[in-house]
């Protein structure tokens, strides 16, 4: 069983306040996913400015 099945098949298994819930906690980790990103982005960015500047030339 993939791990994609089990959840589907553990999911189905609770009860509609519950499932609220797991979907809840998927779109916050879905949510920190983007801003670690951004956040990595961001960071990336401000450590090579200079050298950014001059490709942009």
């Amino acid at each position: 069983m993939t791990l994609a099945e089990k959840l589907i098949k553990d999911f189905e298994q609770l009860t509609e306040e519950k499932k609220k819930e797991v979907i809840d906690f998927v779109e916050f980790v879905k949510a920190k996913e983007q801003r670690d990103i951004e956040n990595l982005m961001n960071t990336v960015i401000a450590e090579n400015k200079e050298a950014l500047k001059e490709l942009a030339k």
